[in-house]
């Protein structure tokens, strides 16, 4: 089972992509329903908020548990930024992946945008969609990058662990969702 971290963001967006892709989710509010999914997606939303949420609800050591036994880790947009080791500017607060995330590096909401990207291991090309979208620094320490844009990472991936900084749940292609149930080993 897959777990969509359910306190802000497109829940919505994710649950409907993993039921078109017929796996068994749930929405996720408290650390009990962490208990024996193979997979967690955190959406995106404002990543401030996002930490002060998790926090309040006491899922932040639960996840990191979970994570350390196994459980799969999906961030989107703010989601990345929350799972990202290093964050320019702000103390981690999950940190899943060995990277260095900057928030709105893409502009503000205003400056929201759709770019095809190509994305390592799918044959054609992905629609992505940019809103206030964090950046990804360079990685240095055998961090995967499955996609770029401008020559920036944009979509990366360590053992169970993939951060992206668009929206894949706001599009209708549901292959990147695809990719992270192979990671959770769900797929």
């Amino acid at each position: 089972m897959i777990g969509v971290l359910a306190l802000q963001g497109g829940v919505e967006e994710h649950m409907s992509a993993l039921k078109k892709l017929g796996v068994e989710a749930k929405e996720v509010r408290t650390p009990e329903q962490l208990d024996g999914l193979k997979g967690l997606i955190i959406p995106g939303g404002e990543s401030t908020t996002l930490r002060k949420l998790i926090g309040r609800f006491g899922l932040r050591e639960k996840i990191i548990a979970e994570h350390k036994q196994g459980m799969a880790l999906f961030g989107t947009c703010a989601g990345a930024i929350v799972l990202s080791k290093k964050i320019d500017g702000e103390k981690e607060f999950i940190p899943a992946l060995e990277i260095t995330a900057k928030r709105n590096s893409y502009g503000a909401q205003l400056d929201s945008f759709e770019a095809m990207l190509k994305i390592k291991g799918l044959e054609k090309e992905f629609p992505a969609v940019f809103i206030r979208a964090p950046e990804f620094l360079p990685p240095t320490n055998g961090v995967e990058v499955l996609a770029e844009f401008n020559k920036k990472p944009v979509l990366v991936k360590d053992g169970n662990v993939m951060l992206c900084s668009f929206h894949p749940e706001l599009s209708q292609d549901l292959r990147i969702h695809e990719l992270f149930l192979k990671i959770a080993k769900v797929y």
